[in-house]
């Protein structure tokens, strides 16, 4: 968590005040601001120190402190991240299975899977419906529900289809 000055700490000679109402009552000078975030019994915080000129509201800086830890949880709980699983035309039944259940597992943790087909050497003249119906195996496997983010791609090197979570 970041320093806030607040009320009397407050060195900058004049700050850009925003009230309880998030209205902006402009430029003020700092002892003037001051003046009304007391005569109000409130506190006089400076969000933003690097603006010219600073940023201060007038608010409870517990209300304040509140405010600034929820918006870090929410922040932090959003990352997901994008995990890759490649197969081959030639992975056995057996490794798909274990394939789809690491897939399972990221899908529990929230995280977005992209499944690529990898077709190398004569791989890569091989039918495509073949090689759709591959795909659709392994995602037979997966006991967590999904849904499908962008569906299958066809590319020079494979074919790759991304699915998340469904919520």
């Amino acid at each position: 968590m970041s320093y806030h000055r607040i009320n009397n700490r407050i060195m900058a000679p004049e700050l850009r005040v925003i009230d309880e109402e998030g209205a902006n009552l402009g430029v003020l000078p700092t002892i003037e601001a001051l003046k009304m975030a007391q005569e109000r019994n409130l506190d006089l915080i400076e969000v933003s120190a690097t603006a010219v000129p600073p940023i201060a509201k007038i608010m409870e800086y517990g209300k304040f402190l509140y405010q600034e830890q929820k918006k870090a949880k929410v922040t932090k709980g959003a990352t997901t991240e994008t995990k890759i699983i490649k197969i081959t035309l030639g992975t056995s039944e057996h490794d798909l299975e274990l394939k789809a259940k690491k897939i399972s597992e990221f899908l529990k943790a929230k995280d977005r899977v992209v499944i690529s087909l990898v077709l190398r050497g004569r791989a890569k003249g091989v039918d495509r419906r073949f090689a759709q119906e591959r795909m659709e195996r392994i995602l037979k496997f997966i006991t967590e529900p999904y849904k499908v983010a962008s569906p299958a791609k066809s590319g020079p090197a494979g074919i790759t289809i991304t699915i998340e979570h469904s919520k």
